[in-house]
């Protein structure tokens, strides 16, 4: 059996304690995880200097050169996974046997996670608004005729991650290349792409002090994310509640991303139909970033049946399968508990499920031993109805008629908002509105990404702060 340690400031370190994960299809034990103890971890976390100290030996544009190497490495490489080698295909098949993420769909992800590391120089850029590297390293500097000094705002970044899309391992990568020691808790089921992130970061040259990887319980997670001086969490608010308020955690929640179209552009609906199922079906709905509704003054329930028409063309298929777009529940109860919420919310009046006829079966479906939520689309009267504002972890989305003029008020938080509009007036509403993080204007997906624009809050200024800063001429 695969079995992964837990790496202490980059050694590997067995521990008794260990978990085993199944393989979502069979069910038989897949990998097991050697568990860090809270107390370990506390004691760990008594010494993040000398972590940061091996970083801080490199410049910026080394780790960013570090990071260019390590891309080609977690692509290509055949890499250390605790005893045993993981080649490229092997860690494609081992996140698909814990996630259920088909093959083609661990793929793209594994390729996001490269390209993000190919590209550390451009996404430094964007973070730090072109800022010249060497402020960076030497901590203060001048940068357009203005005296610029910056600290660290803890000497590691504690990062709790989730199980749901490798890609999203992406958003802590950056912290590497500036200057910040990582201390990661791995999802219970995806552990395999931030252990080869580490090795891949390792063997192009990283301090291996820089990285400690902690497979752990809510307690060991308790632990990093309290004696980080930064951290970021990723879960629903059962996992992120506790947290809130708590200015030196990042929180990465339900994203209640969505599309809004424009009375300008609303007749021409049609145009936007790959952008709509785009948006809700790529990467299996999973990400935070996936269209969860479509906001529209008119032709709501017209758009929701083309959208169900076209989603209910996407079908369980073997892992292996090139074609496969959607991914199995690694926990049958989850996805029954899911879809008992949706059928819960239709019992209001209000809401129907145009997807039911569209797909001509149910939605909670058993296939090969697994279970799938089939793409559903739900058309809402209006945005009060309590499916209106929903996200769920598969292709979920409800089309609401909403008039522009409750444009963005009615929105509620939004990750990501895509606004088909040229109307002046509703892009001006939409840029000063603090429901809204990330715009994008025009027919651009949801899902799709810029890697030099920050997400949910700016790393840079999550693990940095600007301090006055003078000199006196001679000095």
């Amino acid at each position: 059996m695969i079995s992964i340690p837990i790496l202490r400031k980059g050694e590997p370190y067995t521990s008794l304690d260990v978990v085993r994960v199944p393989h979502h299809r069979t069910r038989e034990p897949f990998v097991e995880i050697s568990q860090a103890n809270a107390g370990l971890i506390r004691r760990d976390l008594l010494d993040q200097r000398s972590a940061r100290a091996a970083l801080t030996k490199f410049s910026t544009a080394e780790l960013v050169e570090i990071c260019a190497r390590a891309a080609g490495h977690f692509l290509n490489d055949v890499l250390p996974l605790g005893a045993l080698p993981q080649s490229p295909d092997d860690y494609v098949q081992q996140v698909s046997a814990t996630t259920g993420l088909p093959h083609t769909l661990a793929r793209r992800n594994m390729v996001k996670v490269g390209t993000m590391l190919a590209e550390m120089g451009g996404v430094l850029h964007g973070l730090t608004r072109n800022l010249d590297w060497g402020i960076l390293d030497r901590g203060f500097g001048e940068f357009e005729g203005h005296a610029l000094s910056f600290f660290p705002r803890g000497e590691s970044l504690g990062a709790v991650l989730p199980n749901n899309s490798p890609g999203v391992h992406s958003l802590w990568i950056p912290a590497f290349a500036l200057k910040i020691p990582l201390i990661l808790k791995p999802g219970g089921a995806e552990p395999w792409t931030p252990f080869r992130i580490i090795q891949a970061l390792i063997r192009a040259g990283g301090p291996r002090e820089a990285f400690s990887f902690y497979p752990t319980d809510h307690a060991g997670a308790g632990e990093i994310l309290r004696h980080c001086g930064r951290g970021m969490v990723f879960g629903d608010s059962s996992t992120t509640g506790i947290w809130e308020g708590d200015t030196r955690i990042e929180i990465h929640g339900p994203g209640y991303s969505k599309i809004v179209i424009g009375e300008d552009c609303v007749d021409d609906w049609e145009q936007y139909l790959d952008v709509m199922v785009d948006s809700i079906a790529q990467n299996s709905g999973r990400s935070c970033i996936n269209a969860s509704g479509v906001w529209t003054p008119r032709h709501a329930e017209k758009i929701s049946h083309a959208l169900a028409e076209r989603l209910a063309r996407i079908v369980p298929r073997a892992a292996d399968d090139e074609t496969a777009q959607l991914a199995p529940f690694t926990d049958k109860g989850v996805a029954a508990r899911i879809s008992t919420i949706i059928d819960q919310g239709l019992s209001e009046p209000g809401a129907s499920d145009v997807s039911a006829t569209a797909r001509r079966t149910d939605r909670l479906l058993e296939w090969e031993g697994c279970s799938y939520l089939l793409p559903t689309i739900i058309h809402c009267e209006d945005a009060t109805h309590p499916l209106a504002n929903r996200e769920f972890l598969f292709p979920f989305a409800s089309v609401v008629n909403v008039s522009q003029d409750q444009i963005p008020d009615s929105l509620g938080p939004s990750l990501v908002v895509t606004a088909i509009t040229n109307d002046p007036k509703l892009v001006q509403k939409l840029v000063a509105s603090p429901n809204v993080d990330r715009l994008n204007l025009g027919a651009v997906p949801t899902n799709h990404v810029s890697w030099d624009q920050p997400h949910e809050g700016n790393l840079f200024e999550h693990l940095y702060a600007r301090r006055a800063f003078q000199r006196a001429a001679s000095a």
